[in-house]
């Protein structure tokens, strides 16, 4: 769920990430997964990889005969991911790399996935246009970006006011915006970078997260738009960010709803 310039974090955010995001990425990375039909021995890259959720999930199912790749931006989010890496799985290699300029030959991949990262490329044809280039003819593309819907949902919109409130205008802007891609514009990058079959539509779950009063603090303190406010107000601004959130979203726990546009195609 990672790459410059939308979606940095530092070394001890990262941290912190691999713990906080978890729960609410689980069945989205389950769903890009399915949408790739893995199986036995086949080679995947997980894009934008973040701390690995994606990675360690596909080399749980590619089994011993099988390859991972990650690929990201971030160092301090590939740190995390090399050490939570499950040692009984195949290898996977984790490489620090954008989007758009990927070390890898020609039709590498069998498949290859990104699981919350394309709305944050800076060029997002350019980045599938280098992801088609390493995907073998025929193989599958999945990812997942946070639906123009997910917004008004009360998670989101709650985390979207206090970054307003607390970070003010330019990191509330910057919030919504990983929340523009449409399953259109997913699906023109697609066709335009050389994948067929382009598909997208909108993916939701219910998803019953930890208790709130430590569990929206520590989400907040992960995303980059909580790092402005640490930046702009100091840590006293972010706890009270962080509790304000907690109260408000507490009428509507424990099951809160997340919306995703899942993208699929084939190359």
């Amino acid at each position: 769920m990672a790459d410059e310039p939308g979606f940095q974090l530092t070394d001890t955010a990262a941290d912190r990430y691999e713990h906080y995001v978890a729960p609410v990425m689980a069945p989205f990375v389950t769903a890009i997964l399915d949408a790739v039909d893995l199986y036995p021995g086949a080679t995947v890259l997980d894009l934008a990889c973040g701390t690995g959720f994606a990675a360690r999930a596909a080399a749980a199912q590619v089994g011993p005969t099988g390859r991972v790749f990650g690929a990201d931006v971030n160092e301090g989010m590939l740190r995390v991911a090399k050490a939570h890496h499950p040692r009984h799985y195949p290898d996977i290699e984790f490489t620090t790399a954008p989007a758009d300029r990927l070390p890898y030959p020609d039709a590498h991949f069998d498949a290859v996935v990104c699981q919350q990262g394309a709305q944050f490329f800076p060029d997002l044809e350019a980045a599938l246009t280098e992801t088609a280039r390493v995907t073998r003819p025929g193989g599958r593309f999945a990812a997942t970006t946070w639906s123009p819907t997910a917004l008004t949902s009360p998670y989101m919109s709650a985390q979207h006011k206090i970054i307003k409130e607390y970070g003010g205008q330019q990191a509330a802007a910057s919030f919504a915006a990983a929340f523009s891609c449409t399953p259109d514009r997913l699906t023109t990058a697609l066709h335009t970078a050389g994948f067929q079959e382009a598909k997208a539509h909108e993916l939701a779950f219910g998803i019953t997260l930890p208790p709130l009063t430590e569990f929206a603090p520590g989400h907040l303190s992960v995303l980059p738009w909580a790092q402005q406010i640490l930046e702009a107000e100091g840590p006293t601004a972010l706890t009270e960010a962080g509790r304000t959130l907690a109260t408000r979203l507490t009428p509507h726990a424990p099951t809160f709803t997340f919306t995703a546009i899942l993208a699929t195609a084939t190359r």
